[in-house]
């Protein structure tokens, strides 16, 4: 653990005022009644603790509240948790030790529901700890949870809706299933968990009945598939080839020749295949088969023959509803071969610890038989369980579906008008997600999670759709307890009764996904508020949240959830590799938070390019930069202020004729506007790199410019005042910290209005950058002439003649220089005379021993007006009494011989 920094202390001060005054709870009854800009979180699950990747996003989504808040709008923030689904599913059968979905039948659906329930929000607490910590403001102690009855109530009421609309329908058909969750999963789930995977493929031989030892040659990255082989596809318009080689006659598409050995004896026309009969490699369901045609079979790859499985493919399936072929599927949901498949029977198809053991088996089958043509090992991307990792199988299978193909064109309409951030992944990723949309199958075959309202009669001709409670109670033969809880296996004892026939509850739940695309009816029940004005998640909710809520809203409302998105990237560790706890790749956040401060953090991610859906490789020397390019920086001026402003009372309506004071309002009024402008595109790392600059230009130009200016010091409060509030959304605590410190008007800095707008003065920005340019250069003489610049020179000429007296009187200052002089005709555009003259050299020499004393007054700590004797160093008496006036004058000492 990391000791806790002064800064980190300060900030849980600041975070105990807030809690102690209430004042988030202010900032919303102080906006009640004004406009509202609406906001949806996307519900996390609590199952584990809070990490960079969820900061990153909750940062985004504080900073674009409070600024709206300061801005006038009424910004409710509620909180939410993901409570159901395959996530608390697969811990609990972790804890529990079941391995499949039959040990959880067998420990009892009722018992593990509970103990789901009773985990989903086992981290709330340090939930609750950490996210008010990095300076976030939003209601959790009244969090919608998506397990709530009255959350279970308005999905519910959305099924109907959709149901009544025609959108929802139950089929039977190819998708992609969890062997181990056993359960079928929707395409954007199945989307993300692709991985690079090395699989083995086989070239089978099936030998023509009509046609002894010869043989059609089928390629498969599946081997475990062909024990449910019923036919095998062509396309009819490409032309085939038989090859004549050791053991027989070989049939493949021509324009793969190249790839077989042996030499072509004739040529046949795919047309002509179709109809013949061939040998199945396995018999244990049927012994030959046929030669169907395809056009989805291509002569790109393989042999241009497809072997047909129509229980684990989609173009398998819909070949097989075309031409009635056999449905043999093989295979159990647990990913198991079946008792009939006497070879191979209880073997695991695609094993999570060795995907490639069974088809070692299988091509072993195969050699002994005389059936092997050719293997080879393959690289390409495959699906795994997005939840428990297990490798995914096509799987023919009823669920409930959401006619998504249906109202796609709309959904890409609305898509057309939300503003995404960055803008190319409206019409690039997302919008090409949502041109490939498939129908959503919304159900799933578990235990913990929003049960389907389906009920059916005992031959499934006739059902009810349940929307509420209250139909709930409508129709059940008895009488519901008013606490009923309308999960499984409870919901499942509701028997419903309608013109004297009974009708039982369907099996399934609802996807998690549906649930959390829910959010914006079913976590405030007021429709009125869709669209959200904002919201805000990572680039993989391209294929998550963000379409399941632009789904839903379209179906049900004909428009999107949202008007404004921003995506983030990816947390990386330092070295660009993905963070991992295994790994310990990656300081802990709470670390973070203690070393640095969740103001540096926060500044660090929304100034970073992970704000554009840009991967950011965390580093501490970032951390460590922005505490000390801005917050030192910063609290060293607020210092400087404090101390030589004292106790005096604040004049903020001072005004002033001084170029500089003129100088740092104009660069307040450039700060206001591209920080505004950045805000209200929802450009983060554009609104908020400028307060770095600005506050580098406050320390290191205006301050130091103005030490000697007493009269610089109100306009200094009122500069630091207001940049307290521009601060204010991104880095909340120094904000809050700077304006109580200058004792700013209201309770808190977050109770304040965004500052007005003010009119640049482009003029004298443009002359002050010309000012600073010009001393630039005129140091880099110096420091090339190896002359420090508390060492007087006699004079600067400059090429520039359009700046003004007090422009040139800055740069003379800042130099160290008796004049600057003005020659257009100068052949350079800065010329320093170097020449040091014996009263220059003094003066010099003057300068360096005032600086010394005030160097020793800073180590003793002394306060600016305190006066204190100052023993001269005898070395040095003759010199120091020579000028001791100007001494003492300019230090406040009194200067004592020894």
């Amino acid at each position: 653990m990391a000791e806790k920094s002064e800064r980190a202390q300060r900030e849980e001060k600041i975070l105990q005022f807030w809690k102690d005054n209430k004042i988030f709870s202010k900032t919303l009854s102080q906006s009640k009644g004004k406009k509202e800009f609406v906001f949806y979180d996307g519900p996390p699950f609590a199952t584990g603790l809070p990490h960079y990747g969820h900061i990153l996003p909750g940062t985004i989504k504080d900073v674009i509240p409070r600024y709206k808040t300061m801005c006038g709008f009424h910004v409710p923030r509620r909180w939410g948790w993901d409570c159901h689904g395959l996530p608390i599913e697969n811990l609990i059968e972790t804890e529990l030790g079941l391995k499949t979905k039959k040990d959880i039948e067998k420990f009892g659906i009722a018992e593990f529901n509970s103990k789901a329930r009773a985990s989903v929000l086992r981290f709330e607490k340090e939930w609750k700890e950490i996210v008010p910590r990095t300076g976030r403001w939003i209601d959790m102690d009244n969090a919608y949870k998506t397990m709530d009855s009255s959350y279970i109530e308005s999905v519910w009421w959305s099924f109907k809706t959709l149901y009544d609309k025609g959108l929802i329908y139950q089929s039977f058909k190819s998708m992609h299933l969890c062997p181990h969750c056993e359960t079928t999963l929707s395409n954007f789930e199945v989307n993300q968990g692709y991985k690079d995977i090395t699989d083995l493929a086989v070239t089978a031989k099936f030998e023509l009945i009509d046609e002894p030892k010869t043989y059609l040659l089928a390629w498969t990255t599946t081997p475990w598939t062909l024990p449910g082989n019923v036919a095998l596809a062509i396309n009819p318009r490409i032309t085939y080839a038989k090859y004549k080689w050791t053991g027989g006659i070989y049939i493949t598409a021509k324009n793969l020749s190249h790839k077989y050995p042996g030499h072509i004896v004739e040529e046949i026309l795919g047309k002509d295949l179709i109809g013949k009969k061939y040998k199945t490699i396995f018999d244990y369901y049927q012994k030959e088969g046929q030669v169907f045609g395809a056009d989805f079979v291509s002569d790109e790859e393989g042999t241009g023959i497809v072997h047909i499985a129509p229980a684990f493919g989609e173009d398998d399936y819909n070949l097989s509803l075309k031409y009635k072929l056999p449905f043999i599927q093989h295979v159990g949901t647990d990913g198991r071969f079946k008792s009939e498949v006497t070879d191979f029977a209880g073997e695991q198809v695609k094993p999570k610890d060795d995907h490639q053991v069974t088809d070692i088996k299988i091509i072993k089958y195969l050699a002994g038989k005389n059936l092997l043509f050719a293997k080879e090992k393959i690289v390409h991307s495959y699906p795994h369980c997005w939840r428990c990792d297990t490798p995914l199988i096509n799987y023919a299978a009823y669920s409930w579906f959401l006619k998504v193909t249906e109202i796609k064109d709309k959904v890409i309409k609305n898509n057309a008008k939300v503003a995404w951030v960055p803008e190319d992944i409206r019409d690039g990723r997302f919008g090409k997600w949502l041109e490939g949309a498939r129908d959503w199958a919304i159900s799933r075959s578990r235990f913990w999670g929003t049960p389907i309202p389906v009920w059916q009669n005992t031959n499934g001709s006739k059902r009810i759709v349940v929307d509420s409670i209250e139909t709930l109670k409508k129709y059940a033969n008895t009488k519901l307890d008013s606490e009923l809880n309308l999960h499984r296996p409870f919901i499942d004892e509701v028997i419903l009764v309608k013109d004297g026939e009974e009708y039982r509850r369907v099996k399934e739940v609802f996807d998690t996904w549906y649930d959390s695309g829910s959010v914006p009816f079913a976590s405030r029940a007021v429709k009125e508020l869709i669209p959200a004005d904002f919201i805000a998640e990572g680039l993989d909710q391209t294929r998550g949240w963000f379409y399941t809520l632009i789904v839903l809203s379209t179906a049900l409302f004909g428009k999107s959830a949202y008007k404004q998105v921003v995506v983030n990237g990816l947390i990386l560790a330092e070295d660009g590799k993905k963070m991992s706890k295994k790994l310990k790749n990656y300081p802990e956040l709470t670390d973070i938070l203690d070393k640095y401060g969740a103001d540096a953090l926060r500044y660090y991610l929304v100034s970073s390019p992970a704000v554009r859906a840009e991967d950011l490789a965390f580093s501490e020397e970032g951390l460590d930069e922005i505490v000390k390019k801005i917050i030192n920086r910063l609290e060293n001026v607020v210092s400087f202020y404090e101390l030589y402003a004292g106790k005096q009372p604040r004049r903020h309506g001072v005004s002033t004729t001084n170029v500089l004071d003129k100088w740092i309002d104009a660069r307040f009024a450039r700060l206001r506007e591209d920080v505004t402008s950045g805000l209200e595109n929802y450009e983060l790392d554009r609104a908020s790199r400028p307060i770095a600059d600005f506050i580098e230009d406050l320390s290191t130009w205006y301050l130091r410019r103005s030490r000697t200016r007493p009269e610089a010091l109100p306009k200094l409060c009122m500069t630091l005042l207001a940049l307290a509030k521009i601060m204010a959304p991104f880095m909340p605590f120094m904000a809050e910290d700077v304006y109580r410190r200058l004792e700013g008007g209201k309770e808190s800095v977050h109770l304040e209005e965004w500052p007005s707008k003010i009119k640049v003065d482009q003029k004298i920005l443009d002359a002050m950058d010309e000012t600073r340019r010009l001393a630039s250069l005129a140091l880099e003489a110096r420091a090339k002439a190896n002359i420090k610049v508390r060492q007087p020179l006699q004079e600067l000429r400059i090429k520039n003649h359009e700046l003004g007296k007090e422009f040139l009187e800055l740069i003379q200052d800042e130099l160290n220089v008796k004049k600057v002089t003005v020659d257009k005709n100068l052949g350079q555009e800065v010329e320093l005379d170097i020449t040091l003259t014996p009263e220059l050299i003094e003066e010099g020499k003057l300068r360096d021993a005032v600086r010394a004393i005030q160097d020793w007054r800073r180590e003793q700590g002394l306060k600016p007006g305190q006066i204190v004797e100052y023993k001269v160093p005898e070395q040095d008496r003759e010199f120091f009494m020579k000028h001791k006036l100007k001494i003492e004058d300019s230090t406040n000492v009194k200067l004592v011989e020894n």
